[in-house]
């Protein structure tokens, strides 16, 4: 093949259709857990999550509600995925190597918030939320004197119902009853049960077995969905969430949308000097932390 403006601008445009056609198709799993936030800058500042906003009766003057004294900046970072095209394949018409290459960089592309957010959750033991504390711990504080836990211990488990009420309905008992800092509840619901793939058989049957395994009566049948989730990477931890409210356990912040690139001067150095161009996909963006009062991590490390 002559390699010409028109071919390359043939080749790529072919190389961009099979990109989009693939993003287009590709399913993700972060929208479970976490809210888009879009950012137009390089930060974004969310001490606005020290708030738990509630209506309050209005006698008077209005009750206003004070940013808290938090500093939680998330910063965007930069994504990519680059494929590099050799001017002899193209001259060699050796082009169909790169098409499964376009579709596996839409694939990553379309799946980076998912990788970020999960890869969120599994250090959220030991990252640190807008509090200071790390997201699950046991010590955040409510006001100035009291504080609340998020973080057990326990193993999720069927084996009988003294040990069910112990994980799991340990871990629901704790979020429905928690507070905000004039004592009213925060209504808080707790209806997705995400576990690792060793944990999906005994997530699921928690779920939907009448009856368990000592024998008794399964009082969590249908109360939660559950989330089987490859990327978790501790096969022991589960987690309890609350997913029902506009702020979720967990915040995507989208500055810039994966998007098809591609470099084909033929005046640019890398042709001249090395017969190559290249293509794929750019992305900016970052994951943090939302209120840890929607989520409730055990590290299954007690029977």
């Amino acid at each position: 093949m002559n390699v010409n403006a028109a071919a390359l601008s043939a080749i790529f445009l072919n190389l961009s259709t099979a990109y989009n056609n693939t993003f287009k198709d590709v399913t993700t799993s972060y929208q479970k857990i976490a809210m888009t936030v879009p950012s137009t800058s390089k930060f974004m500042d969310y001490r606005w999550l020290g708030n738990f906003p509630k209506m309050e009766r209005w006698v008077g003057k209005k009750v206003i509600s004070k940013l808290a004294d938090y500093n939680y900046v998330v910063v965007n970072e930069n994504f990519a995925a680059t494929i590099e095209v050799s001017r002899d394949d193209i001259e060699d018409d050796e082009l169909g190597i790169y098409k499964p290459q376009a579709e596996s960089a839409a694939w990553s592309a379309k799946q980076l918030p998912d990788e970020l957010v999960w890869e969120a959750i599994n250090k959220a033991f030991t990252a640190k939320c807008y509090d200071g504390k790390p997201f699950i711990a046991t010590n955040h504080p409510v006001g100035e004197k009291e504080s609340f836990s998020n973080k057990g211990t326990k193993k999720l488990s069927i084996e009988s119902l003294a040990k069910a009420q112990g994980s799991f309905g340990a871990a629901r008992t704790q979020m429905m009853s928690l507070k905000d800092d004039k004592g009213r509840p925060l209504n808080v619901k707790p209806n997705l049960l995400v576990v690792p793939v060793a944990l999906g058989d005994t997530a699921r049957a928690l779920m939907t077995v009448d009856r368990l395994e000592d024998g008794k009566p399964n009082p969590y049948k249908g109360v939660c969905e559950v989330h089987e989730e490859p990327r978790l990477t501790n096969d022991d931890a589960w987690f309890l969430m609350d997913v029902t409210k506009p702020i979720k356990p967990t915040i995507y912040q989208e500055r810039k949308k994966p998007t098809f690139v591609q470099m084909t001067n033929q005046d640019s150095p890398n042709v001249f000097m090395e017969g190559v161009y290249y293509f794929g996909a750019e992305a900016r963006g970052a994951v943090g932390y939302g209120h840890p009062q929607l989520i409730y991590g055990s590290n299954g490390t007690v029977d």
